[in-house]
């Protein structure tokens, strides 16, 4: 994963890599749990080299966004390939995930952003995804 941190913009970019799956996702997830614990907590998770995520590594994903909610930050994605984009349409995560195709809109979405809230509706979609 590769981190950037884009300071006119408010948010960082993190770049993942063609594969998240389960022997991964521990590290994975602890990287981004610190780089929000260190305050950066608007991101884009650039999609556009991953080739393979598996239901691990989605979890990755919600516990970032998760994590994000609680200090008032929000997660957007970044251009997942078809294969990928699929899967996320699968489980539902489209419904809580924003997914843009281009770094500026996805960047711009999260500047002008107002902070987001867990609804009712997430919280059924995650539980869904955990059972």
């Amino acid at each position: 994963m590769k981190f950037e941190l884009k300071v006119a913009q408010h948010a960082s970019v993190v770049t993942l890599p063609i594969r998240m799956f389960m022997a991964h996702t521990p590290t994975y997830r602890a990287a981004l749990i610190d780089y929000i614990n260190r305050g950066h907590t608007r991101l884009v998770i650039d999609m556009q080299h991953l080739e393979y995520i598996d239901s691990s590594g989605l979890s990755v994903l919600i516990s970032a966004r998760n994590q994000a909610l609680n200090y008032q930050g929000n997660i957007v994605l970044l251009s997942p390939s078809p294969a990928v984009r699929s899967l996320i349409e699968l489980t539902r995560l489209h419904h809580i995930f924003e997914i843009f195709e281009t770094e500026t809109l996805a960047l711009d979405f999260l500047r002008h952003s107002s902070i987001v809230e867990e609804s009712d509706f997430d919280k059924r979609v995650i539980a869904d995804l955990a059972s």
